[in-house]
């Protein structure tokens, strides 16, 4: 998963705090998190690079692990058996992976990097650790998340992009 980059990134959870505030799109991922509480979560979440091209998520994985994007872009795809359909591109600021994490199914897509990327990651095992320690924390990213997968089945172009 993890990217051999060019040059070593720097991560940092207020640049990541900062995208996601700044996103006033539909798709956003909008936890309402003070700063103390950003911390708190920060020190639950993994961050990591893509290259562009490089596959995030495959379809049919099980695996429940949630991404959150600081940088770049991400294209979700779902494969048939005649090749793959473009479904949508998930920009800095919003959140892929929700649907397993959720629903605890496989995977419905692949999500592969349409740019470089900065991704924070938390598996299901942190979060559960977030939730037993900052319940308050983890109640706000489970609504939060919830919120996005509700905008996400309404937006018909965006609802197979639920991954």
């Amino acid at each position: 998963m993890n990217a051999p980059l060019r040059s070593p990134l720097k991560f940092d959870v207020q640049t990541l705090i900062k995208v996601i505030k700044q996103n006033a799109s539909s798709d956003a991922f909008s936890p309402v998190l003070t700063l103390a509480q950003w911390d708190v979560l920060g020190g639950y979440l993994q961050p990591f690079g893509l290259l562009q091209g490089q596959r995030l998520i495959e379809q049919g994985a099980v695996d429940r692990t949630l991404y959150l994007i600081e940088e770049g872009s991400l294209s979700v795809h779902y494969e048939d058996e005649k090749g793959r359909v473009r479904l949508a591109i998930v920009e800095a600021g919003s959140a892929v992976g929700e649907g397993a994490f959720f629903s605890r199914l496989p995977r419905n897509a692949t999500v592969q990097a349409a740019s470089a990327a900065k991704i924070w990651c938390i598996t299901p095992i942190r979060f559960t650790e977030l939730t037993n320690r900052q319940p308050a924390v983890a109640l706000e990213v489970a609504m939060a998340l919830g919120s996005l997968v509700s905008r996400r089945l309404m937006s018909t172009p965006r609802r197979v992009a639920v991954t």
